[in-house]
């Protein structure tokens, strides 16, 4: 149940600071007893679509703490989104 309430927590922030996310990708403890979560989101979407172009996938790290409130997040990677995930 844990993993889901910190799901939320995230959806929740970025669908009010953000933009709503697509999914997430990864979710993980930390040594701090908080966690990192992975989301990717749709950037621009209506932008993109006017021109015809491929949606931008943006990848962002996200850190909360052990009451499971977004401490930090920053985006790390933007990409088309049909293009491959490099790791």
């Amino acid at each position: 149940m844990e993993i889901k309430e910190l799901m939320d927590a995230v959806n929740d922030f970025f669908k009010e600071h953000v933009a709503p996310p697509h999914k997430i990708t990864s979710v993980e403890g930390t040594e701090d007893e908080g966690w990192k979560v992975i989301v990717e989101v749709i950037e621009e979407k209506e932008y993109m679509k006017k021109y015809a172009k491929d949606e931008m996938l943006g990848v962002y790290q996200v850190s909360l703490n052990k009451k499971k409130e977004v401490t930090s997040f920053t985006r790390i990677n933007i990409r088309y989104r049909s293009a491959i995930a490099e790791d």
